[in-house]
């Protein structure tokens, strides 16, 4: 994302691609869209199968290790291909593995890798690129920031916290077309997981050839996907060809793909205009001229929004100061007036309509909104925050995305904050994608705008974000019970009480006002009506473009 992730999210123009979240975290969702309009036919189509369109940043690693974004993770999962793949309806189907054997006690899964399935180098996939490539991912001498979404994996959180052995990881090639996986608890997401891009293969001798160099190019990536790299120039673009090696190639329509990477979505807009582009997203100021249009399409996504405070700042580290915070600006503006393409504002971590529980219930439904909007509870918070810290004046840097649309969010918030609580100032930090995920990672930040989308379907994927220590903790937050809650759930067989500790936990990351959450993302855009059978994620990766296709362009 992290869809993440993480997973470039932005802040809800898209693009029509994903450059706001962190993996499935971090793009900025104030880019570009490249989504799905979901509609499709049979047969093969006689146009040139070329599709244009839009990203709002490049792409930071194509290394499976090391890739946190949502731009990485969409293209990983266009030119990369899994044990498993989700398909239009967010279902696992056969990617790499032909099928999979799953023990009574659900903790063993026993997956038939494909034959014929290969490299763009010609070598065959093999159970054991599996095996090195998901134990490079948990060597702590890596240090990818993903290994955590790994810790279901028998041995695997003992091996990337330099507590255990790489052989007792319960991964293993039992022979080159047999893996075996062996689980903590049962995981019913655990098939759709292995589609996500840290669980990428990687063939280990061309891995130790490229060294670090290993997805920063065309020439040191391999490929096991649908389609490939042809180019890629650094803030400008990149292009995807079809795979010819890919096993099941005849599906795949498309003979193209290019990218442009553009930040400002008038730019977009007039690119789509031109014809130079298939998909752009859509800004509020942009939506009234757009909407009654047949290319118009909106969508609510299960992606948030926040602000994340650094407790290393003293100011931040103070509770009624982060909970001032939170109900000091009007989320609902920031939706319904300056996004106005679908978003809605959030008083929660888990998004609504993403999951439900063993009573079949939303999860939403269980806490419902927390905080939120409120001018006069936010100055009584604010007074006794300073008290506490015997001041009468807070001074924050504002970390945030370089997108136009990111720049407005945050002018607008600053304003709030300013006007609503005295003795507040604030300065905006605008930086680029890859600059802004950099800082976060060192801690080098205050506040700062971020955003998540799931790697996989439950509530873990978000809630899980805030235990101690984590690597997207990174405003090192903490608190015990919190903690002990994740820790009682990830172990848990009972599927109520693993629910009720996931809402448990969410509650207090929320009451004590670790984050701020600002919106759920939803998107606007264009899309030409010969595009066809983009799919549109959930979870994990944002788009597959393995079964679109160009039908009926004049």
């Amino acid at each position: 994302m992290n869809k993440k992730k993480g997973f470039a999210l932005a802040t809800s123009v898209t693009l029509i691609s994903s450059a706001f979240l962190a993996a499935c975290s971090g793009g900025d969702d104030t880019t570009t869209d490249t989504g799905s309009n979901g509609s499709g036919s049979e047969g093969t189509p006689d146009e040139a199968q070329v599709l244009n369109l839009l990203e709002g940043s490049d792409i930071p690693s194509l290394n499976p290790t090391l890739a946190t974004d949502s731009v990485s993770f969409n293209v990983l999962n266009n030119v990369m291909e899994g044990l498993y793949r989700m398909d239009e309806n967010d279902d696992p189907t056969p990617g790499m593995a032909e099928d999979v054997d799953i023990s009574e006690d659900g903790l063993t899964y026993t997956f038939k890798i494909r034959e014929g399935a290969t490299w763009s180098n010609g070598e065959p996939v093999t159970a054991n690129d599996f095996e090195y490539g998901w134990k490079e991912v948990l060597n702590p001498d890596n240090g990818s920031q993903y290994a955590y979404v790994m810790s279901v994996i028998e041995g695997a959180e003992a091996y990337n916290t330099g507590e255990g052995e790489r052989d007792a990881v319960g991964v293993t090639a039992v022979d080159e077309q047999t893996l075996e996986v062996k689980l903590t608890a049962p995981a019913d997401y655990f098939l759709g997981l292995t589609s996500f891009g840290v669980f990428m293969p990687k063939l280990e001798s061309f891995d130790q050839e490229q060294g670090e160099n290993l997805g920063t190019s065309v020439e040191t990536t391999i490929y096991n996907g649908p389609f490939k790299l042809e180019s890629w120039e650094r803030e400008q673009g990149w292009k995807m060809v079809k795979n010819e090696e890919y096993w099941d190639a005849e599906a795949v329509k498309l003979e193209e793909i290019n990218f442009r990477v553009v930040k400002e979505v008038q730019t977009g807009v007039n690119l789509y205009e031109n014809g130079d582009v298939d998909r752009t997203g859509l800004t509020s100021e942009l939506v009234a001229q757009f909407q009654d249009s047949e290319d118009f399409s909106t969508v609510v996504e299960p992606t948030l929004f926040y602000l994340q405070f650094n407790s290393a700042v003293e100011a931040l580290d103070n509770q009624n100061i982060r909970n001032a915070i939170d109900r000091a600006y009007d989320k609902a503006a920031i939706s319904e007036t300056l996004l106005a393409n679908g978003s809605i504002p959030a008083n929660y971590l888990v998004p609504k309509d993403f999951v439900t529980g063993p009573d079949g219930n939303d999860f939403r439904d269980i806490n419902g909104d927390i905080g939120g909007y409120n001018v006069e509870e936010a100055q009584q918070l604010w007074e006794a925050g300073l008290e506490e810290l015997g001041t009468d004046t807070v001074e924050l840097e504002f970390l945030n995305y370089d997108s136009e649309v990111a720049k407005q969010i945050g002018e607008f918030i600053k304003g709030e904050l300013e006007k609503n609580l005295e003795g507040m100032t604030v300065t905006i930090k605008q930086q680029p994608f890859n600059n802004k995920l950099e800082l976060e990672s060192a801690g080098d930040f205050e506040m700062s705008f971020a955003g998540w989308g799931p790697d996989y379907q439950d509530p873990m994927t978000f809630v899980d974000l805030f235990v101690t220590d984590g690597p997207y903790n990174r405003g090192k937050w903490s608190n015990e019970e919190f903690d002990a809650l994740i820790e009682s759930a990830k172990s848990s067989t009972d599927a109520e009480q693993r629910w009720a500790d996931l809402a448990a936990a969410e509650k207090i990351v929320l009451e004590e006002s670790a984050i701020s959450p600002v919106y759920q993302r939803g998107s606007a855009r264009l899309t030409k009506p010969y595009v066809k059978d983009i799919v549109e994620h959930a979870f994990g990766a944002d788009y597959s473009y393995k079964w679109a296709s160009i039908e009926g362009k004049e």
